[in-house]
């Protein structure tokens, strides 16, 4: 029987399993859970890790790092930030590409911590429960009680986008969600939609669409706008989720026959290297990535040294003007009816 077999079995967290049988302190656990977590792996014949308790007792200077995908360059950036920072202070670490799965990312953690890291940094990840060392999570938005959040000042980047365009003279817009996996998704459309409402721009539910597979190429947003441009063409801009959408939303405007940012401006998020050599190249929210990255990793540092779990920290984004944007067009591109 596995750890998280035993605790389905006692319909408890996997996490209150393991910190009970390896005598993990600072949690508050009731003497009845406790004896019965215990009578329950007495029955069953389940025992932890002897290797996994010797190696977090140690001082093994190493830590976790979860991550979606290793070759994304938005989670790159932010490795790239974490390594940097971990290397300069003599620390390692392992990382584990979960690609989205709650599974893997389970499987990982209860893998990880059995070859003794003392934390983790989780990037873009999906996290349900608090884990038995300290955790920082990168565009991490759950409140989970022993994880700090850092990620990006959504609420400032939506009214840079807001304004910019409101500026340019646009009143109706398209905007690109991300996949509903993505840790970033919900809040950076709450934060748009809130923000468009302040600069009395329209985003009509026909025009809000989804990226809903997980791939990294242009083909993401390539697909997604194709579509739109079929239903609706009443709008003079659209906002994407992140460069990688808005370099297929550019294709797909221009296969639709209209020119970016003559007939409808596109605007991205991250400012990912490729977007300034795109043509036109992308106007974008930049996300500090590398600096998010070396953030997280002294923060767990700090909580390594006995530093309280402290508040979430928001970084700034910042507005980068190309080419993809500019003036509203006096009327809607030619097509079909309106979205409703």
């Amino acid at each position: 029987m596995s750890l998280k077999e035993l605790a389905a079995y006692l319909k408890v967290d996997p996490s209150t399993v393991s910190v009970v049988l390896n005598d993990v302190p600072g949690r508050s656990i009731s003497p009845a859970t406790r004896q019965r977590i215990k009578d329950a792996a007495k029955e069953f014949n389940y025992s932890p890790s002897l290797l996994a308790r010797s190696l977090r007792q140690q001082d093994t200077r190493t830590f976790g790092i979860l991550l979606p995908l290793v070759g994304e360059e938005y989670h790159a950036q932010v490795l790239s930030g974490v390594a940097s920072e971990l290397e300069r202070n003599q620390y390692s670490y392992l990382i584990a590409q979960h690609r989205h799965s709650e599974e893997k990312t389970e499987g990982y953690i209860e893998m990880l911590i059995s070859r003794g890291v003392q934390g983790f940094i989780a990037i873009d990840t999906h996290l349900t429960r608090s884990l038995q060392v300290p955790c920082v999570a990168v565009a991490g938005h759950a409140h989970i009680p022993g994880i700090t959040n850092v990620m990006l000042n959504h609420e400032h980047a939506a009214e840079l986008t807001m304004r910019h365009l409101r500026d340019l003279g646009h009143k109706r817009i398209a905007f690109i969600r991300g996949q509903a996996f993505s840790s970033d998704s919900e809040s950076r459309w709450k934060a748009m939609s809130e923000a468009a409402k302040r600069f009395k721009i329209s985003i009509p539910e026909g025009l809000v669409m989804q990226l809903d597979r997980d791939i990294t190429s242009p083909e993401l947003g390539y697909t997604v706008v194709q579509k739109l441009m079929k239903q609706s063409r009443d709008f003079t801009a659209i906002v994407c989720f992140n460069d990688i959408a808005a370099l297929g939303a550019i294709r797909a405007v221009g296969d639709a026959g209209l020119r970016v940012p003559e007939d409808v401006s596109i605007i991205g998020f991250d400012d990912i290297r490729v977007s300034v050599f795109a043509r036109p190249s992308i106007t974008t929210i930049r996300q500090p990535l590398q600096e998010m990255g070396e953030t997280a990793a002294k923060v767990l540092l700090n909580r390594l040294k006995g530093e309280r779990d402290g508040d979430d920290i928001a970084v700034e984004p910042e507005l980068i003007i190309r080419e993809s944007t500019g003036r509203a067009p006096y009327r809607y591109p030619v097509g079909r009816a309106s979205a409703k």
